[in-house]
C-alpha cells in the first residue's frame, strides 16, 4: 500500500520578512520548518484507508511521528523518515512535492527539514494559537516616541533603512479625513488646518483627529467596512434576487460605530443579541448580521437544504470574521492544514442550528404597542356595537340591491357581498357600514366615522413600519449531526455545541449552551485570535496590507506577521482600553508611521531594492478609494452631497438596461430630491445586478464575507467617471462652481491642493464642463495619498 502526498502551494512570500533583516537565529519549528511543511506537504490526499483511519497529518506531532501508518517522521533519524525519503526520491510516484505541481524544495530547504528531524522533530505551537502577551515597547529614540513608530523603526534600523519624511499638512488632512469619515475636507477646512499646523502641528493634528472621530460620518465610513464582512446587500440573491428589508441592521452598525460600542459587546449583540437578558429591540436588530445569507426562492427547492446551506455560511463567516481561520474548509473533512476537525466544524454548526429566521417590525422610539393594541380593541368593540345596532338597516339595503346597483359598487364591496353574512370579518362589516353611512342618523354617522378613522390611524401606526430580518432562538433545539462529506442527506455522528480545541477552553457552566456562550468565548481575553485579527484588519485599511498579509487566514499556511511584536502590543493594548475602535483609530493615525509621505523619493532607491512591497513601512502607501467613497468624493466636490443619514436604501441613476440582466427584471425608480445625492453606503444593492459604478470599483456583492477589497485599475473605471449618468450630473454641478469661483476652487475641492502653473494653464484652455469631467476623473481625486 502506497502513501502519496499532494502539494498545495499557498503563496506566502512574506512569511520570513520580519526575520529577513534581523540577526541570524537558530532554525525552529514555527518559524522555519512549519512554513515549508505547510506550503508543500500538509495536504495528504490519496493515502490508503489504514493511514487515513490512523489520522496521518503533518501539522501535529501525533499525526506525523506516530506509529504504524502515521510514522512518516522518525524523530532523531531523518534518513529513516519516509518524509525525507520522499523529498529526495527520483520516483515521480513517490517524490514530494509531485512533479505535476511544478514546485520543488531547494537543497537548503531539504537539509533544514532533515536537521530538524535529526534534532528530535520538536513541534511548537503555531504563533497565532498562542495568546498574545504585550511585549515591551522599544526604547525611545531622538526621532520617535510613539509606540507604533518605535516598533516600526526598530525593524527599519535592523534593515539599515529609515522612515520617510512627514507628508505636508494639506495632504495629511485629506488623508485622515478620507480614512476616518470617507469624505474630503472643504477648502476652508484645509486652509484652517494648514494655519493651525503652522502654529502647533501636534495640537492641530490631535484636534483634527478628535473632531473627525466625533463626526457622524465616522460611523458611515467604518460601518461600510464592517458591512463588507457581514456580506450585507439589499436583495436575497440566487436567480430570483428579490429585494429584502434589512437596512435597519445597516443603520445599527453605523450607530454602533458612532457611539463607539466596545467590540466585545458589538460581537455579542450581533451573534446573540436576542439571547441577552431583557434584550432590547436594537439588540435584536443586531442579529441581522447572520441574516445576510442568501435566500433561494426558486421553484422545486429543498427548503431544508437551503437552511443548512445558510448555516454553513454562518459557521464559515464567523470563523473568518472573528477568528481569521478558514473554518469552512472543515465542512466536508478534517481541515487539510489547520488543526480543525470536521467534528469541530459541526460542533460550531450546532450553535447556529437552533434558530428561526423571522422578520420583526421596527417601531419608532416611544411607540407603546401594547397601549395601541388595547385602544384598538376598545374601538373595535364600540364599532361592533354600531354595526349590531344598524344590522337591520344593512340587511334591508342589501336585499334591495338590484343587479344594476350591485354592478355599480366597488370591487371590494362586491367581494364582501359575495360572502355569507355569517362568514364576513369585522373589517368586512366596517366596509359595508361605511358604504351606507347615509342611512345612519347624523350622530351615529359622526360617531361611527370618528371611531373608524381613529382605529385606522392606529392600525397604520402598527403596520406601516419597516421590518428587518433577525435571528430568534428556538424553544426546541434541533439535533445536529456530522454530515458525511458535507452532504446533509448523510447524517452521521450526533454532536453538541462546542468550539475549536486548538484555542482556549470553552467554559460550559450551564447544562445547555447557545450562541451567547459562543460569542463570549470569541471575545474572551484568552482568545489568541480575535483581537489580533481585528487589529490587523484595521491596520490593513490604513496601509493597504495587514501586518499579517493573509488577513483572512491566520492558520498554518497563512503569512507570518512582518511585525509580530507590534501586532501583539496593539492587540493587547486595544483590549486593555475597552475594545474601543476609536481608541485604536486614534492610536494608529497619531503615529508618524501613518503620517509619512507616500511619494517615492530619490533617497528611497535602496528601500525599493530591499522591500519593493513596502512591507516594512518605510513610507506610506497610496490607496485607491473604495467604490462608495469614489461617489462620495464626487458628491462632496460638486456640492451636491446630502448629509441625510440612515433610512431605506436609495436609487441613484444607473445605466439603462442594468436591471434586465437578471432572471427577473426589477424596477429601479430613480430617487428624487436629496435621496438622489446620498452617500454610496445607502445605494440599493441587488446581489445579482449591483450598480455598475460600485461593481467597476470592486465593491463586494454580498455573496460571501469580504475581509479585503481588491483594487483593480481598468479603463472601465475612467469611462464610468466620465460618462455614467450620475457622474455626468456631478460634473455639471462642478462646472457651475468653476463658472462662479474659478478652476482653482474646483481643483482644490477635488484634490485638497492648488493646481500648479502648468495644470492651471492646461485646464483654462477647456470649457467648464470638460474641466469638471476631467477633475472628477483624476487619479489624484479618487486616491488617498
Amino acid at each position: 500500500m502506497k502513501l502519496s502526498f499532494f502539494l498545495v502551494m499557498i503563496a506566502s512570500p512574506m512569511w520570513h520578512l520580519g526575520q529577513a533583516f534581523a540577526e541570524e537565529v537558530a532554525p525552529d519549528f514555527s518559524k522555519d520548518i512549519l512554513p515549508l511543511l505547510a506550503e508543500n506537504c500538509f495536504a495528504c490526499h490519496g493515502f490508503d484507508a489504514e493511514a487515513r483511519e490512523a489520522g496521518l497529518r503533518l501539522d501535529t506531532r501525533e499525526g506525523a511521528v506516530g506509529g504504524g501508518r502515521t510514522g512518516v517522521i522518525v524523530a532523531g533519524d531523518a534518513k529513516a523518515s519516509e518524509l525525507v525519503q520522499r523529498l529526495h526520491s527520483d520516483d515521480p510516484d513517490l517524490v514530494m512535492p509531485p512533479p505535476e505541481t511544478g514546485k520543488s524544495l531547494t537543497a537548503e530547504q531539504k537539509q533544514l527539514i532533515s536537521a530538524w528531524i535529526d534534532a528530535g522533530a520538536s513541534y511548537d505551537a503555531h504563533w497565532a494559537f498562542i495568546a498574545p502577551k504585550q511585549p515591551a515597547v522599544p526604547d525611545a529614540s531622538n526621532e520617535a516616541s510613539h509606540p507604533i513608530d518605535l516598533f516600526i523603526e526598530e525593524q527599519l534600523g535592523q534593515a539599515g533603512l529609515h522612515s520617510a519624511p512627514m507628508a505636508n499638512p494639506a495632504t495629511l488632512i485629506r488623508r485622515v479625513s478620507l480614512d476616518l469619515i470617507g469624505l474630503p475636507p472643504s477648502p476652508k477646512e484645509v486652509q484652517d488646518f494648514v494655519n493651525a499646523w503652522g502654529e502647533d502641528s501636534e495640537t492641530a493634528w490631535t484636534d483634527l483627529v478628535d473632531r473627525l472621530l466625533e463626526s457622524e460620518h465616522y460611523g458611515e465610513r467604518w460601518g461600510r467596512w464592517w458591512l463588507d464582512q457581514a456580506r450585507y446587500a439589499d436583495s436575497n440573491g440566487y436567480s430570483i434576487d428579490a429585494p429584502r428589508s434589512i437596512w435597519k441592521y445597516r443603520d445599527w452598525v453605523v450607530d454602533a460605530f458612532n457611539r463607539d460600542l466596545p467590540f466585545d459587546q458589538f460581537t455579542i449583540e450581533q451573534l446573540a443579541g436576542d439571547l441577552l437578558p431583557e434584550a432590547s429591540l436594537e439588540q435584536k436588530i443586531a442579529t441581522g448580521f447572520h441574516r445576510n445569507t442568501q435566500i433561494n426562492q426558486e421553484g422545486g427547492i429543498d427548503k431544508e437544504q437551503i437552511r443548512i446551506d445558510s448555516v454553513f455560511v454562518r459557521v464559515g463567516t464567523t470563523g473568518t470574521g472573528w477568528l481569521g481561520l478558514t473554518v469552512g474548509c472543515a465542512q466536508c473533512h478534517d481541515h487539510k492544514f489547520d488543526p480543525i476537525s470536521q467534528k469541530e466544524f459541526y460542533q460550531i454548526f450546532a450553535f447556529f442550528n437552533n434558530q428561526d429566521e423571522p422578520s420583526i417590525k421596527v417601531y419608532p422610539p416611544g411607540t407603546d404597542v401594547d397601549s395601541i393594541n388595547a385602544r384598538r380593541k376598545e374601538l373595535q368593540e364600540q364599532i361592533q356595537e354600531q354595526i349590531d345596532a344598524n344590522a337591520e338597516k344593512l340587511d334591508v339595503w342589501e336585499e334591495a340591491l338590484g343587479e344594476k346597483a350591485k354592478n355599480a359598487l366597488s370591487s371590494s364591496i362586491k367581494k364582501v357581498l359575495g360572502k355569507q353574512p355569517g362568514k364576513r370579518s369585522f373589517d368586512d362589516q366596517v366596509l359595508l357600514l361605511s358604504e351606507v353611512e347615509e342611512l345612519l342618523g347624523e350622530e351615529d354617522r359622526k360617531a361611527f366615522k370618528s371611531l373608524r378613522d381613529e382605529r385606522s390611524v392606529l392600525g397604520k401606526r402598527l403596520n406601516d413600519v419597516p421590518t428587518t430580518m433577525v435571528l430568534s432562538e428556538r424553544g426546541t433545539p434541533r439535533k445536529t449531526n456530522v454530515f458525511v462529506k458535507g452532504d446533509f442527506t448523510r447524517p452521521a455522528e450526533e454532536v453538541t455545541p462546542g468550539t475549536l480545541s486548538i484555542l482556549h477552553p470553552f467554559e460550559q457552566t450551564e447544562t445547555t449552551v447557545d450562541r451567547l456562550d459562543l460569542a463570549r468565548w470569541i471575545v474572551d481575553s484568552a482568545n489568541p485570535l480575535t483581537s489580533r485579527v481585528i487589529v490587523n484588519r484595521i491596520w490593513q485599511q490604513y496601509f493597504g496590507a495587514g501586518i499579517v498579509a493573509t488577513e483572512n487566514d491566520f492558520g498554518l499556511v497563512g503569512a507570518r506577521p512582518t511585525h509580530p511584536d507590534l501586532l501583539d502590543w496593539m492587540a493587547v493594548e486595544w483590549v486593555k482600553n475597552g475594545w474601543s475602535f476609536k481608541f485604536l483609530h486614534r492610536l494608529i493615525v497619531t503615529s508618524n508611521t501613518y503620517r509619512q509621505t507616500s511619494r517615492l523619493l530619490p533617497s528611497m532607491d535602496r528601500a525599493m531594492e530591499m522591500d519593493a512591497d513596502n512591507r516594512l513601512l518605510w513610507k506610506q502607501n497610496r490607496l485607491r478609494l473604495d467604490a462608495e467613497l469614489v461617489r462620495d468624493v464626487a458628491l462632496k466636490a460638486s456640492g451636491l452631497l446630502s448629509s441625510k443619514q440612515g433610512g431605506p436604501p436609495v436609487y441613484p441613476p444607473i445605466p439603462d438596461g442594468v436591471m434586465g440582466q437578471g432572471q427577473v427584471r426589477r424596477s429601479w425608480s430613480v430617487s428624487q430630491g436629496e435621496d438622489r445625492y446620498r452617500r454610496g453606503l445607502y445605494t440599493f444593492v441587488y446581489r445579482g445586478t449591483p450598480p455598475p459604478s460600485l461593481k467597476v470599483f470592486d465593491a463586494p456583492e454580498g455573496f460571501s464575507s469580504c475581509t479585503r477589497r481588491t483594487r483593480s485599475n481598468t479603463p472601465l473605471q475612467s469611462l464610468n467617471l466620465m460618462n455614467d449618468a450620475a457622474f455626468f450630473e456631478f460634473s455639471q454641478s462642478l462646472a457651475k462652481v468653476i463658472e462662479e469661483d474659478g478652476v482653482s476652487e474646483a481643483f482644490l475641492r477635488c484634490t485638497s491642493r492648488q493646481p500648479n502653473k502648468t495644470e492651471l494653464e492646461l485646464l483654462k484652455g477647456l470649457d467648464e464642463l470638460t474641466v469638471a469631467r476631467a477633475l472628477l476623473n483624476l487619479d489624484e481625486t479618487i486616491t488617498r495619498e
